[in-house]
Formats: C-alpha cells, sequence, structure tokens
C-alpha cells in the first residue's frame, strides 16, 4: 500500500525538491489510477466542443489535460501526453502518424503542469498556463511542424491555413481561460478533499486587475503573431509549398509574362523556372525570381518534365542552359504585373 505524499506547495519549479516529488508521482499508484483516468477523458473529450460560432469552436480536451497536469505535475503529464497521442490515432487514425507532433502534446501537459502542480492556483496561473500554450505551442511550434508535415506527406504546406489557426487560437485564448479557470475552482474542493492536492486554494474569482492582465495578454499575443507573420512572410518562399500541379502552373505563368514582357527568347526552345515566391504579409504583391532555360536540341520530348522543376533539379539538369533570370511584381488579385526585370546570364 503506498503512503500518501505530502502536498508540499512550491513558490516555482525551478527547485530540485519540485521535480523529486513530480518524479516520486510515478510510484503512487493513486496517480497513476487518476492519470489512467484523465488520459480517457482527454480521449473522448477529443471528440467534443463547444461550439461558439459557425466555424469556430472549443476543443474540450485541454480541460481536462489541464486538471490531470493540476495533480500530478510534469513528469507524469508528459508521459500521459505520449500515450494519449499514440492511442488518439490508433482510435482515429487520420493522414500519416507523425511523432513531431507529439511535442506539441509534451509541451502543453508539462507547461500546464509547470503553472498548476504543487502551487496556490490563481486566476493569473491559469491564465498564463493558456497564454503559453496557445502562443508557444499552438502557434509558433506547431505551425512548423504542420508545414513540415504537409511537405513530406501532402505535396505541399498550406500557408494560407496557418493565419486562420493564429487567429483562431488567440480568439479563443481568453474564453478558453475563463471557461479552465471556473472548471478548477469547482474541481479544486473535489482534489482537496481526495488529497490528490493541497488544501490552500482559495475560490478562483476574477478582479478588476486580472481582466486588464487578461487584455494585455491578448493584445502581446496579437502583436507576437503578426511580428512572427511579417518576419516569416517575408523571408520564406512560397514556392517551396507548391504541388507539382501548381509548381507547372506557376512556371507556365512564369513562361507568359516572360513573352509579354520580352521578345529577347522568341522562337527559342525555353522553359522558365520559379525559384522564390515571396508575398509580404498581408500584401496583394507577390515578388518572383524566375530563370530561363535553353532546352538542348533532341530533349525537346522531356518538356513536359521541365516545366515540373523547382530551383535545385533544374540547375542540375545538363538538358537545360541557364539564359537569364528575371524578378517580376505580380498583383495577387488582379494579375497584373507591376514591375519586371530581366538580367542575362553571364559567361
Amino acid at each position: 500500500m503506498n503512503q500518501q505524499q505530502s502536498r508540499t506547495l512550491y513558490p516555482h519549479p525551478f527547485s530540485a525538491a519540485y521535480w523529486k516529488d513530480a518524479a516520486a508521482e510515478l510510484k503512487d499508484t493513486r496517480i497513476l489510477v487518476f492519470a489512467a483516468l484523465m488520459i480517457a477523458i482527454r480521449l473522448a473529450l477529443k471528440l467534443v466542443s463547444i461550439p461558439l460560432a459557425p466555424g469556430l469552436k472549443i476543443n474540450t480536451a485541454f480541460l481536462a489535460n489541464a486538471v490531470g497536469a493540476m495533480v500530478f505535475g510534469p513528469v507524469v503529464a508528459g508521459l500521459c501526453a505520449v500515450v494519449t497521442d499514440i492511442l488518439g490515432y490508433l482510435i482515429h487514425p487520420e493522414g500519416v502518424y507523425f511523432p513531431p507532433f507529439l511535442l506539441t502534446e509534451i509541451a502543453g501537459s508539462v507547461i500546464f503542469a509547470l503553472f498548476l502542480y504543487r502551487t496556490k492556483i490563481t486566476p493569473v496561473r491559469v491564465m498564463l498556463s493558456r497564454f503559453c500554450i496557445c502562443l508557444f505551442v499552438n502557434i509558433l511550434l506547431q505551425t512548423p511542424i504542420m508545414i513540415w508535415y504537409y511537405r513530406l506527406f501532402m505535396d505541399g504546406a498550406p500557408y494560407v491555413l496557418t493565419i486562420p489557426g493564429m487567429v483562431k487560437n488567440l480568439f479563443l485564448f481568453p474564453i478558453e481561460s475563463v471557461v479552465l479557470t471556473i472548471l478548477l475552482s469547482a474541481v479544486l474542493p473535489v482534489t482537496d478533499r481526495m488529497g490528490l492536492t493541497s488544501g490552500n486554494n482559495q475560490p478562483l474569482k476574477f478582479e478588476k486587475g486580472q481582466i486588464v492582465l487578461l487584455t494585455a495578454l491578448f493584445v502581446l499575443g496579437s502583436a507576437s503573431v503578426c511580428g512572427y507573420l511579417t518576419y516569416y512572410y517575408n523571408t520564406t518562399s512560397l514556392s517551396a509549398s507548391y504541388t507539382k500541379e501548381q509548381r507547372v502552373e506557376e512556371n507556365h505563368r512564369m513562361a507568359d509574362i516572360l513573352a509579354a514582357e520580352r521578345h529577347d527568347y522568341d522562337g527559342q526552345s525555353v522553359v522558365t523556372v520559379v525559384e522564390s515566391a515571396k508575398r509580404p504579409f498581408l500584401s496583394s504583391k507577390t515578388t518572383y525570381t524566375a530563370a530561363v532555360y535553353a532546352v538542348a536540341e533532341g530533349s525537346e520530348g522531356e518538356t513536359d518534365t521541365f516545366w515540373g522543376y523547382s530551383k535545385s533539379p533544374a540547375a542540375k539538369d545538363e538538358a537545360l542552359t541557364r539564359l537569364a533570370s528575371f524578378t517580376a511584381v505580380v498583383d495577387s488579385k488582379t494579375g497584373a504585373v507591376l514591375d519586371f526585370s530581366l538580367t542575362p546570364e553571364t559567361e
């Protein structure tokens, strides 16, 4: 029979004693049973959501995640995240299982624990835990993993989908913080009586200053996301996300622009290859950089293959000779060419 652990409170998680207690939860049978219960509830809640508006809903699994992390701490929380992610895929397999998604599950669970385990829980701690998960996990960590996944398995990365996802996370953050605070206020007396948490928590009520903090965090999150998107779209080429069909279409589009702007290569067997396509955040102007290649005699039958090339394959193909490069600024809404400049290749 296990001895009940002390429920010592810690002002912060940066102490050896905190992590010693968190690791010791693995030896407590009651905690392990509670962890199994939270895994089951979390898996069930993945299918349950609270609708707020058309296309906007709160996924409720994070509520079980928070309650569990509050009770059993970061060590057990991280392990539960791994089990939940794997079982979730086995129960409802969608697409290809991609292990890097484990990072978001683990990070979210551990962050909840760092803010809520063995401490005096306040609305501020609840808000900060949810804010860190929304900003650092759901937006900054999950977005590149999603792009990586789509590049590997979906033949392209849905850059356009990143903005709605980020906006959704920011919009839901204050609502989810309030919902989670109300839930923990109801759950804490129960877990206290069961000896799973300490008895030193006061009723969770939002005061004026905390509402101001909630608003400030929302503004900070919005500014951070705008800064991230500005940097990301200014430095990342959209061409990296092209599917094969999109690449062929864009390469032909560059050929049409070249033919309309310059007649240097009329009558020659050439192909154009998009090397980069950058569109600043919230801008309608896309700046294309493309290369012009001459097709070697006898290789005309492979032209369809050449039109599907990106930068590296085109540069390595000995059947293609680089003649020039050009930059075209195109209005993405109207298709009008706003600026064009061509640089012939020098020997």
